[in-house]
């Protein structure tokens, strides 16, 4: 029978060693709470890729630093965090995330928010940094329900880009995108199911999601500006899973 292929970076096989895209917003913190909960060895991986709301690369730190405080069971396996420098691809998408354009639907029937091909250039990264760090889990947080019509969210999407980034790099890296199929308020949910109103909390206060870089006022929800896409989808989930009750995911 064959040896599993060891981690060069901690000594744990690949296939439970995970690479976690992690901007400090609500999904990611969700996936990395989930990807804790599922493997040995977790790393983080954060882009830096010239949004204007570029406060979120501060939250990532403060959310990680949390998580290792408060779960301590989780500690041990949460590893290296890594920032990537995108800011060249960030010029070239432009979008109303990385210049001062408006927030509006375009002719394509997109919000100007979406940054074309960013998932994809971010699993590119994502891929060769895990190949050189052992990590054969790549964990997204990347949802087809509640979202703004991004078509690089979408399941099919990622199944091809797993697809060729196998192909082309020679390993079996498999894409884990938790949250698809769940709504923002089954995501609030699975957030009381992984870590109980603790990690709630953790993520209503430390976690950035708004599109503006808003981290004034503490709502109920979090931080934000409460007007953005991102904003009103976090609120209204949020306030749909608390009229139900804040139960678990499955309760």
């Amino acid at each position: 029978m064959s040896t599993p292929e060891v981690s060069t970076a901690s000594g744990v096989s690949r296939a439970d060693a995970a690479l976690v895209l992690f901007s400090g917003g609500q999904d990611s913190s969700v996936c990395l709470a989930w990807a804790l909960e599922r493997y040995a060895r977790v790393e983080t991986v954060g882009f830096d890729y010239g949004q204007r709301h570029v406060i979120e690369m501060q939250a990532r730190q403060a959310v990680r630093r949390q998580v290792a405080e408060r779960f301590p069971h989780w500690a041990d396996r949460l590893g290296e965090d890594h920032v990537l420098d995108l800011t060249g691809f960030g010029a070239v998408a432009q979008s109303a995330l990385t210049a001062d354009v408006a927030i509006e639907m375009t002719e394509r029937g997109l919000p100007s928010t979406f940054v074309p091909g960013r998932n994809l250039v971010f699993l590119i990264y994502a891929a060769a940094l895990a190949d050189r760090r052992g990590l054969g889990a790549l964990v997204g947080g990347m949802c087809e329900t509640d979202f703004s019509g991004y078509p690089d969210c979408r399941r099919d999407t990622l199944d091809a880009m797993q697809a060729a980034l196998n192909l082309g790099m020679d390993r079996d890296f498999v894409i884990e995108t938790p949250l698809m199929k769940l709504t923002k308020a089954e995501t609030w949910a699975l957030a009381k199911t992984l870590g109980g109103e603790d990690l709630v909390d953790l993520i209503v206060v430390e976690s950035h999601t708004c599109y503006q870089g808003d981290r004034g006022e503490l709502h109920a929800w979090g931080h934000g500006c409460g007007e953005c896409p991102a904003c009103e989808l976090r609120q209204r989930g949020y306030e749909e899973w608390d009229a139900a009750g804040r139960e678990v995911l499955g309760g």
